[in-house]
């Protein structure tokens, strides 16, 4: 009769090495730790792909840029859970890791930052603002296309590099603005360089966020049960929910994180027949990399399960993919399989 083995006392959390990564470690590290005071938490943090290639495009580099080398550890038990910017991690993980669970998600929006010659100057608030020609940095072509389609004026040019580099391009290499994550920038305390935040209903011209954007994903292995009742105190049951809605709707439309999907969820309380439901809901939108088509819609419904969440989200991508949606990513993959680099600076 096999001997049940010892609980461990020593949990291995793995990470990328930046600042952003190493930051939201350490919020998950110290949630497990007050629930957890019997354990030691040791950080494991190293360079994936995507940190280390600073100069292709990251539509080039493929999916799992920012996770698979981490996960090979994780599957080879150097390592007992991850921690990801869930916008990062591809919808289909490896044979034998999971989703353990989602945390509370910081804000999901996109925004906008001025350069610091701007900023003090004061005259620009918005986008909108901006004149004709004025440079806009990202490096996400879903950004970049959906700005595309509603501020034709602004040029977008390629920006690489943690938040901390990102910044400081803005300030000296001569952009108008950039545009972040919110969640990223309130993480490191630069919250002072948000000048707008970006949603859909975003005067002269919105923007839908990345698929869990602002959350953070804890991956484990599929047999480890130990860890996933320990992932316990640090899972937001809406805000997972939510997010395996978003990420239904990706993995239905095979998008990965650089074709240009954009999502939007929010839990809303509506009253039927005089009792209050708490119902998801879900907005998302493809759009071409030029910016000159789009296919977007909305479901809300009441969600209370994960598999509802992911019915839901596969729903809206089969309606979104009839209406002209799988079109576009279509021609998208085309252009890639032809070899035509899909940068942010074209068109």
């Amino acid at each position: 009769m096999a001997t049940p083995s010892a609980p461990r006392t020593t949990i291995k959390v793995g990470t990328r090495r930046s600042a952003l990564a190493l930051r939201q470690t350490e919020l998950v590290i110290e949630t497990l730790q007050r629930a957890h005071p019997h354990l030691t938490f040791e950080v494991h943090a190293m360079a994936t792909m995507g940190d280390r290639d600073k100069t292709t495009p990251l539509p080039a580099l493929g999916k799992g840029l920012w996770t698979s080398e981490l996960e090979a550890k994780l599957a080879s038990r150097e390592l007992d859970v991850v921690v990801h910017s869930l916008k990062d991690m591809p919808t289909s993980l490896p044979a034998g890791c999971v989703l353990g669970c989602v945390t509370a998600r910081e804000d999901p929006r996109d925004v906008v930052v001025f350069s610091k010659a701007h900023q003090e100057a004061g005259k620009f608030k918005t986008l909108k603002d901006l004149p004709q020609g004025a440079v806009v940095g990202t490096s996400s072509v879903r950004r970049a296309a959906q700005l595309r389609s509603k501020y034709p004026g602004l040029v977008f040019r390629d920006v690489r590099g943690n938040i901390e580099t990102r910044l400081r391009k803005c300030d000296e290499e001569g952009f108008d603005a950039i545009i972040l994550a919110a969640a990223g920038l309130l993480r490191l305390n630069f919250g002072e360089r948000i000048a707008q935040y970006l949603d859909s209903n975003t005067e002269g011209g919105g923007l839908l966020h990345a698929v869990g954007q602002g959350a953070l994903g804890l991956e484990v292995r599929e047999d480890d049960q130990e860890m996933k009742e320990l992932l316990k105190a640090v899972e937001d049951t809406p805000t997972m929910i939510a997010c395996f809605a978003e990420r239904s709707v990706m993995r239905t439309l095979e998008g990965g994180c650089s074709v240009p999907i954009g999502v939007e969820t929010a839990w809303l309380e509506e009253e039927e027949a005089g009792q209050k439901k708490r119902k998801l809901r879900l907005r998302a939108v493809v759009v071409s990399l030029d910016g000159s088509q789009s296919v977007d819609g909305e479901r809300i419904e009441e969600i209370d399960s994960l598999a509802q969440a992911e019915a839901m989200g596969k729903e809206l991508a089969r309606k979104l993919a009839g209406m002209g949606a799988q079109q576009i990513l279509d021609d998208i993959n085309k252009g890639r399989a032809s070899g035509a680099a899909l940068k942010v600076g074209d068109a």
